[in-house]
């Protein structure tokens, strides 16, 4: 018994982003603010992420001269605890996925 034969159909695709939401990383971003001594947030950046000074120092220039840095990068749930620990120091800090 010989099969039907089928022609070929166009199928529309939908359009997709180059790279599934999922995927993207998380970035966790400090804000400046009228507070924290500069030499402090130099400080906690070391500690919390443990950035040599020039590193740690560069970053907190960055947010002092153009208002935030991003700090870290990775899963929800690091950033969030990235966070959470920029907030126990002080510092005012948000995520959101790059």
């Amino acid at each position: 018994m010989a099969l039907p034969s089928v022609a070929p159909q166009e199928v529309e695709r939908p359009e997709v982003e180059d790279v599934p939401k999922s995927d993207r990383p998380w970035v966790t971003i400090v804000w400046n603010d009228p507070v924290n001594l500069m030499s402090y947030v130099t400080y906690v950046f070391q500690k919390l992420f443990g950035y040599p000074r020039d590193k740690a120092h560069r970053l907190m220039l960055q947010v002092h001269h153009e208002g935030r840095a991003v700090v870290s990068s990775g899963s929800r749930e690091q950033m969030e605890h990235d966070v959470a620990r920029l907030h126990a120091h002080g510092l005012w800090a948000t995520m959101q996925q790059d």
